[in-house]
Order: structure tokens, then C-alpha cells, then sequence
């Protein structure tokens, strides 16, 4: 009995003790807890009223640094640009400005090249960088995608330049024949033979500034504004008139043929500038008493069915190497004897842009020695013209949305404001 009541007491002393030592632990659980620790006094600071909303409209990549330059906010786009990766800021040059922009608060702005992330290539992308202050402790970091706005001046850039050039080549000529002219007044043989050279010289800068004209307008009009049902027949026809007197002047045959009845669904005008200027490239590139040959067939598509009009020559064909850039402007596989013919390197670009812009193509078979055979390849009327009656119809509706803002909240704006861009952005040539 003694031993029951001597266990029994020793349970409860155990118990007791158990309580008092499990409620003291508790106690300073919460005072470990209610203690501000050096973790909790630096804790990421929140971003102010207002500031999230903000960024989440913005074009430019975003991201926000707190002072320890921690990411607190970053958009979608910084992510997809590599500039933030594993919650740090991935650019050393930008970290550094936002470092100094924090020490002073001076804004800070730069333009930079970074690698292209996931490509093994080096290609490289442009972008600018503007830093500011944004409150007391963050710091504020945009970047602007540079590298399609310098791919565009780059373009137009040696576009300019490459006019300057074929522009300088007829002037000077018409210069300097001037003053031979001048020199020979009294030798009437050689004052028409410079007349003659001058005429020449005259005739190719009309047909420079006259393709520089047909290239501005297929650029800058929409096929779809005045498009119709254009008879191919009616386009070969015209494309071998354009040619005839250049073609009988070195004895070469102009032959049509193909499917009869065949429709494409275009602007007129710009077809025929396109076919005519193959044509007019067989004549030019072909020798005497050869043949030429202009056809139209129809031919099925997993998209509809296609009008596809060859030009084949029998002329000095195109090499595999030149094959890549005949269509590039003021590009020619041989630039003496498109000199002698009165070439621009025009003509194919032209060619190709006015197929591009109607949903066609343009390609070449061609063997050195062999001749060539280039091939535009176009929607039939029936599809073409649906398709283009819906891209019609989707812009009105767009053009319609634009001009009632009541009609989209607020917060859609930024995404009709690009769309409204990119459909008034002219394109340009690659």
C-alpha cells in the first residue's frame, strides 16, 4: 500500500513538473517570437499604392530593387529578355546604375548590347536602360527592346545609301558627256555619238527613279483597297506587249500558253508591274534567237487553290550562290551586263513584295548556262477574295473599336493602342 501511494506520488510530482516545464517553454516561444530579429528588420518592402497597376501596363521590361538590390518586382518581359533570373538582377551594368542611382538619386540612362538568351549564335540585342528612384529605398529599372527599331534604320540606312549610289552613276555620266559635248562642238560625228551616250544615260536614271516610285507604292498601298478579279490572260498579254519592242530588237520569241479562264484576286497594277518585270528580265538576260515563255496553270493547296504564272528563259542562268539574294534591292548577279541593259536591281524586289502582300510567293528554278524559270504563285480569285473581304472586315471592327473608347475598359487600352500600331507600322523590305 505504501509502495501504490509512494508511485502514485512520484507520477504526480513527474506531471507537475512536465506542465510547469512545457508551459515555461511556451512563454518564451512567444517572447523568442514578439522579438524583432535582424531577418524581420530587413524584410522586402512593399511596393507603394498604385505602382504595381502601373508597371503591369507598361511596354518597357520592368523591375524593382529594394536596397539589398533584391528583385521585388519584375515583368513578365524582364524574365523573357534574361535580365532577371533566380530573383536577382542577371545585368551587371545595370545593376551598377541602380546602385549609384540609389547613392544619389540621380536618374541614370544607357544603351546596351546583350547576348540573345538561349541562342548559341551571336546575335545580340539592343536595348536601352533608364533608372530612377522610386520611393526611399527601391529603385525603378525600364528597359526599352531596341534591337527591330536598329534591324529598320539599318535598312533604310543602306537603302539610302545604295540610291545615292546608282543615282551618282547616271549623273556623272550625263556630266561628263555634257562636257565632252562641249569640247567637240566642232566635230559633229562625235558630238552625236555623246548625244547618244547621253540619251542612254537618261533613259536609265527615268527607269531608276521610275522602279524607286513603283517600289515606294507597292510598299506603302494595300492591295486590299483596290483589289478585283484580274484575268491572268489579261496579265500575260500585257507583261509581253511591255517587252515586244526589246524582244524583236534581239530576235527573241515571246511565246503564252497554259490554262486558259484563270482568275487571281489582286490590285491590277501592281500584278502586272510584277509580271511584267519578269518578263522584261527574261528579254534583258536572254541572247538573240532564243524563246521566252510565259504560262499559267492552277494547282491545289492544303490553303485553297493557287494561280501559279512562270516566265522561263533560255538565258544565262543564276548560280546557286547568287540564288540567295537576287530579290534584295539594288542586288545583280552581273552587275556589267545590267549596266549594258539598263538594269536598276529593282525589279525582283519589286516582284517579291507585291507577291508577299497579296499572300503569294515568288520563286526560282535556274541552272548556269541553262536558263531560269521564275515562278509567282498567287491565291485563285475565290479564296483570295474571301480572305480578303475578312481581313477587311476585321479591321473595321478594330478601326470601329478605336473610335468609340467606351467600348473596351481602360485597362485593354495599351493592347488596342499596339495593335492599332502594328497595323498602320509600314512594312519593310527584309
Amino acid at each position: 500500500m505504501d509502495v501504490n501511494a509512494a508511485v502514485a506520488a512520484a507520477a504526480a510530482i513527474a506531471g507537475v513538473c512536465t506542465g510547469v516545464i512545457a508551459m515555461l517553454a511556451f512563454r518564451w516561444s512567444e517572447r523568442e517570437q514578439a522579438r524583432p530579429t535582424r531577418t524581420s528588420l530587413h524584410t522586402e518592402p512593399g511596393l507603394p499604392p498604385g505602382v504595381d497597376t502601373v508597371l503591369s501596363v507598361l511596354r518597357s521590361s520592368a523591375v524593382v530593387l529594394d536596397e539589398s538590390d533584391a528583385v521585388v518586382k519584375a515583368s513578365s518581359a524582364a524574365y523573357a529578355l534574361g535580365l532577371v533570373r533566380g530573383g536577382k538582377l542577371a545585368v551587371e551594368p545595370m545593376l551598377q546604375m541602380a546602385r549609384d542611382t540609389r547613392r544619389d538619386g540621380e536618374i541614370r540612362q544607357v544603351e546596351l548590347d546583350l547576348p540573345r538568351r538561349g541562342t548559341g549564335k551571336g546575335d545580340a540585342l539592343a536595348v536601352s536602360a533608364r533608372v530612377a528612384p522610386l520611393g526611399s529605398r527601391l529603385v525603378l529599372l525600364l528597359v526599352e527592346d531596341l534591337t527591330e527599331a536598329r534591324r529598320i534604320e539599318a535598312v533604310r540606312r543602306d537603302f539610302v545609301a545604295n540610291v545615292s549610289h546608282e543615282l551618282k552613276t547616271p549623273v556623272g555620266a550625263l556630266s561628263l558627256l555634257s562636257e565632252a559635248v562641249l569640247d567637240a562642238s566642232e566635230d559633229p560625228e562625235a558630238v552625236e555619238r555623246f548625244a547618244g551616250r547621253m540619251q542612254n544615260e537618261a533613259t536609265r536614271l527615268t527607269n531608276l527613279v521610275q522602279e524607286l516610285i513603283d517600289l515606294s507604292r507597292v510598299q506603302n498601298d494595300d492591295p486590299l483597297e483596290d483589289s478585283e478579279s484580274v484575268r491572268v490572260d489579261e496579265l500575260v498579254t500585257e507583261a509581253i506587249e511591255r517587252s515586244r519592242q526589246s524582244a524583236d530588237n534581239k530576235q527573241i520569241t515571246l511565246l503564252a500558253g497554259g490554262t486558259e479562264g484563270l482568275h487571281v484576286w489582286g490590285n491590277r497594277g501592281q500584278l502586272a508591274a510584277a509580271l511584267g518585270n519578269l518578263v522584261e528580265n527574261a528579254v534583258n538576260y536572254s541572247p538573240a534567237r532564243t524563246r521566252v515563255k510565259v504560262a499559267g496553270r492552277r494547282t491545289q493547296s492544303p490553303g485553297g487553290d493557287l494561280i501559279e504564272i512562270s516566265v522561263t528563259d533560255q538565258g544565262i542562268g543564276i548560280s546557286d550562290r547568287d540564288k540567295e539574294r537576287i530579290f534584295e534591292r539594288f542586288y545583280r548577279v552581273d552587275p556589267a551586263r545590267s549596266r549594258a541593259t539598263g538594269g536598276t536591281g529593282l525589279g525582283l524586289s519589286i516582284v517579291k513584295h507585291v507577291a508577299a502582300s497579296h499572300g503569294g510567293e515568288v520563286t526560282v528554278w535556274s541552272a548556269e548556262g541553262q536558263g531560269s524559270t521564275f515562278t509567282l504563285r498567287l491565291p485563285e480569285a475565290g479564296s483570295a477574295r474571301e480572305q480578303a473581304e475578312a481581313d477587311r472586315l476585321g479591321r473595321n471592327r478594330l478601326s470601329g473599336a478605336l473610335q468609340e473608347p467606351a467600348a473596351f475598359d481602360e485597362e485593354e487600352r495599351p493592347y488596342v493602342d499596339q495593335a492599332d500600331e502594328q497595323l498602320s507600322a509600314p512594312e519593310v523590305l527584309p
